[in-house]
């Protein structure tokens, strides 16, 4: 897999075949009376079949056997996935936590046991809402594959690549890349080291990269750069486990064969990843800041215009050159949930406590900002082209819905930082008062 191939694009029409079966997509028809190869036509819907053509999501996929064939489902047991978000009496401090726990040695845990729902809002079953996970495993999914009913996975990388298999091929997702897996595409991830990372579920609705508007028609993320796995198949008899999402809980059936089994296929709805270093950061040049919105990287946007319930957002190594300006981030009362994680590196304005693997979540209207440390030196620092955020990649899952956290993120864990609080206690106060005449 050190060498997978890829097609470029972004909202893209696609089509793709494994070579060593050519000609085995249909060339004039989705559904022909008879597949070449013997193959069963299958078709993938991510949006109603009247939804608008420009937001109108489906694939036609070509597969040995049809995915119909398995055994019942039952519940999949001693899992931390949840969209209970009534577990916890609300808490509208501001949360820290710190790195979450890789499994020890003598634990053994794939992607799906070590999913971890944090926190989250809405119900799957009525298509609105996020949730928030991280997972931390250490095993390969051996003959299991896994599937979300109630949305799409956006997956971060914090350590360890990811060497993942869906449906419509194979794709390696390392620390500083992103992969998107949509609504009911199977995929499995093996892993060679301790893995760990986040991931951003949204219900019923699927990222877009956002409008560019003023910025004009380069910047942010090039469509170009966003990358669909090619075909690739196996056909392999095996007693082979699937686990569903569904409404919120997980489930396991067994079949009897390998779900990758797609020789080909042909659509829009498809898995993608991409490279985080290959965004162009947009920012000010001359005083104050831009609003954080510029560093958006994927957006799932709600009914009310403009406003996202959910967007995926970078804050990368960048040029800052602003003039009598406080530079760091400005303290803050949002309308919006802030979720933020650490890639690697140190953030700026708080480069104490707030860790790789670990997270923060600022809550609908909680004041935040800057420690005090980075207010001080902030206050006082030489005001020139600075080259900000070197060797650090932050992220945040910024949401107009109101988060809560679950049982496991409060309690579970055992990495709620109760001390966060105090890293703004100590500002001095400055004001000197009227001045006398």
């Amino acid at each position: 897999m050190d060498e997978l191939k890829y097609l470029s694009g972004f909202n893209s029409e696609f089509k793709s075949e494994d070579p060593r079966c050519p000609g085995s997509l249909p060339p004039d028809q989705n559904s022909p009376q008879n597949c070449p190869y013997g193959l069963y036509t299958e078709h993938l819907s991510g949006t109603a079949f009247t939804a608008p053509r420009v937001d109108n999501k489906r694939t036609w996929l070509y597969r040995i056997r049809p995915s119909i064939g398995h055994d019942p489902f039952k519940p999949f047991l001693n899992s931390n996935i949840t969209s209970n978000w009534d577990e916890q009496e609300p808490d509208p401090n501001q949360m820290r936590w710190k790195a979450f726990d890789l499994p020890s040695k003598n634990e053994k845990k794939d992607f799906v046991e070590g999913l971890n729902t944090v926190c989250g809002s809405g119900d799957p079953r009525l298509k609105h809402g996020i949730a928030i996970h991280v997972y931390a495993c250490n095993v390969s999914m051996k003959d299991r594959a896994f599937y979300n009913s109630d949305g799409d996975f956006l997956i971060v990388p914090q350590q360890g690549a990811l060497k993942i298999i869906t449906e419509f091929g194979k794709m390696i997702v390392q620390p500083n890349e992103i992969c998107v897996i949509q609504q009911g595409m199977r995929f499995t991830i093996d892993v060679k080291e301790p893995s760990r990372g986040y991931v951003l579920e949204v219900y019923g609705r699927h990222f877009t990269i956002p409008d560019l508007g003023p910025i004009g028609a380069n910047g942010l993320a090039n469509p170009r750069h966003f990358l669909t796995p090619v075909a690739w198949y196996e056909d392999r008899d095996v007693r082979y486990e699937i686990v569903v999402k569904y409404q919120g809980k997980l489930f396991i059936c067994e079949q009897d064969h390998s779900p990758f089994d797609v020789v080909s296929w042909a659509g829009n709805y498809v898995p993608y990843k991409y490279d985080l270093s290959k965004f162009m950061v947009i920012n000010s040049v001359l005083f104050d800041h831009c609003d954080p919105s510029i560093f958006t990287v994927l957006t799932c946007q709600s009914e009310i215009k403009g406003t996202a319930i959910a967007d995926f957002v970078i804050f990368p190594p960048r040029w800052s050159v602003q003039e009598h300006t406080f530079r760091p981030p400005y303290y803050h009362r949002n309308c919006m949930s802030e979720f933020m994680g650490l890639i690697y590196g140190h953030y700026e304005a708080k480069k104490e406590g707030f860790v790789a693997g670990g997270a923060t979540l600022h809550s609908i209207m909680t004041p935040h900002g800057p420690d005090v440390n980075c207010y001080n030196q902030a206050t006082k620092e030489d005001l020139k082209p600075n080259k900000i955020a070197e060797g650090t990649q932050a992220f945040m899952f910024e949401s107009c819905l109101g988060l809560a956290v679950t049982k496991w993120g409060a309690e579970t864990c055992h990495k709620l930082d109760a001390e966060y609080y105090k890293c703004w206690k100590n500002f001095k106060k400055n004001f000197t008062g009227p001045v006398a005449k």
